[in-house]
């Protein structure tokens, strides 16, 4: 098959074309004939060398791929040959065939295309393990997304609007801003400019916002902190702004704040595999319905996949950029 190697830690010019053999499913496990493979951060993280591949995963990049189901694991009972799925998968994506854990696997969403599909996974398991089952948002509370224009960001925006929780934002130009409104956010704040810890306070009437979904950290937790409602959450899935921070540890103690985080890829099988029920009984209809949409910047075909590593880290994007295999 066809994929994409890191030849070695650096720049988007270390992701090189090969061949390798076709891997084979294990027993719980199906072989996807790839379609279309999502690009996320995580991605630029191992093809620079800080993020390690987790025991037992492919070395290749690619998290979340759509496609054909093509061979089954002896114990699959959930797919047959030829469904239509996207999955999330432990490495592998940017390749021509790539196995994953069939509890990781969704039927594709009736109406979407394989590009459209390949755009849900990494940030969908994200968004709902860490702003539902995480964070607990509970009907009629708020949430402020950080890069609300980002993949995560687009997402979740889209399932707090569509779940009816009232949704704010931060991005870095108007444009990105407006796009956040567009999507669902009551408020975007761009973070160049102004002030999102005054501005939300100004929103909420004083009483600040639910939970916070930060992919940033650094200086931003001071601030976030004080723009959070009593018993407020603050979740952590990346710190792009720097991973150490001050904290006032009396406001935590003061209005009962809880400070958490998670990453995604080193658990297990069957935590993963409990996020895709959620997904399937609540936000799968929710896309079926238009509800929830797929928000595709731009795609590239494979050979292409140092570019779309370059428009990842120029932040230029709102939404995700996809390969088509």
């Amino acid at each position: 098959m066809r994929c994409i190697e890191i030849s070695k830690p650096g720049g988007p010019e270390v992701l090189v074309s090969a061949e390798r053999p076709a891997p084979v499913p294990k027993a719980h496990e199906i072989l996807v004939k790839v379609a279309a493979a999502g690009v996320n951060r995580p991605d630029v993280l191992q093809r620079m060398g800080k993020y390690p591949v987790p025991p037992g995963a492919s070395d290749l990049p690619g998290l979340e791929i759509a496609g054909e189901v093509f061979a089954l694991g002896s114990s699959v009972t959930n797919f047959k040959i030829g469904d239509k799925v996207c999955a999330l998968t432990h490495g592998g994506g940017y390749a021509e065939y790539c196995v994953t854990p069939e509890v990781q696997a969704l039927p594709m969403p009736r109406g979407l295309s394989a590009l459209e599909a390949a755009s849900l996974p990494e940030t969908f398991f994200t968004v709902w393990s860490n702003v539902y089952d995480r964070a607990h948002l509970a009907p009629g509370e708020s949430l402020l997304v950080q890069g609300g224009s980002s993949g995560i960001g687009v997402t979740a925006i889209q399932i707090a609007a569509a779940m009816g929780n009232r949704v704010f934002a931060t991005a870095g130009s108007e444009e990105k801003c407006a796009a956040c409104v567009k999507l669902g956010a009551e408020k975007a704040i761009n973070y160049k400019t102004g002030d999102f810890g005054a501005e939300i306070m100004a929103a909420t009437g004083g009483k600040g916002v639910n939970v916070i979904l930060d992919m940033v950290g650094g200086d931003y937790v001071p601030r976030e902190l004080k723009c959070l409602a009593e018993e407020g959450r603050l979740v952590f899935i990346a710190s792009l702004g720097g991973a150490k921070a001050e904290i006032d540890i009396f406001e935590i103690q003061r209005r009962r704040l809880v400070i958490t985080g998670s990453t995604l890829r080193p658990r297990p099988v069957e935590f993963k595999g409990a996020i895709a029920r959620s997904l399937r009984e609540k936000i799968w209809p929710l896309i079926e319905a238009g509800k929830i949409k797929p928000v595709i910047y731009k795609s590239f075909p494979l050979a292409q996949a140092s570019e779309a590593h370059r428009l990842m880290e120029s932040s230029q994007h709102i939404g995700k950029i996809v390969l088509v295999i």
